[in-house]
């Protein structure tokens, strides 16, 4: 055999797989890797999408967690200003009720000293009569100077 018809005959044969590889064999394979590139494109751009998506999550967290603590801040200062309040009313309260009961007291007290000064003026009028009866000798009648033992009573 003749190397150059062999080498011909190879060369033909390589010439007719690569047009048969072009023809049949390449399309698919150049339509599977061009399917895959654009999955791949798609998987990169939605994990994009995805990353940008969660940037954005954390964002409006973050925005909600901070709304979320200013309105608890708001919360307990106005319960700690609805509490000062209540103290003051129960101050307020508390010392309109002592005025009360010192007014109480001392109209019980001025009663007392009342009923004590009549109590006083009546044993007063009866040590008077008493000294009285002593000194004239002789019983002198409660009902028939009743007035004049008043008026001796109101002088005292």
């Amino acid at each position: 055999m003749n190397i150059n018809a062999t080498l011909i005959g190879q060369a033909i044969w390589f010439f007719l797989f690569v047009a048969f590889c072009m023809k049949f064999v390449w399309p698919p394979i150049s339509r599977a890797l061009e399917e895959r590139k654009q999955k791949i494109a798609e998987g990169l751009s939605a994990a994009d999408r995805a990353e940008r998506d969660l940037v954005l999550a954390q964002e409006k967290a973050s925005a909600n967690l901070k709304e979320a603590k200013e309105k608890a801040a708001e919360i307990i200062e106005q319960a700690n200003k609805r509490a000062n309040q209540i103290v003051e009313e129960s101050k307020g309260q508390a010392r309109i009720e002592g005025e009360r009961l010192i007014a109480k007291a001392q109209s019980e007290i001025d009663q007392e000293i009342n009923r004590a000064r009549e109590e006083l003026r009546k044993e007063v009028a009866a040590l008077a009569l008493a000294g009285a009866e002593k000194v004239l000798g002789r019983e002198v009648n409660r009902d028939a100077h009743k007035q004049l033992l008043d008026e001796v009573a109101a002088e005292l």
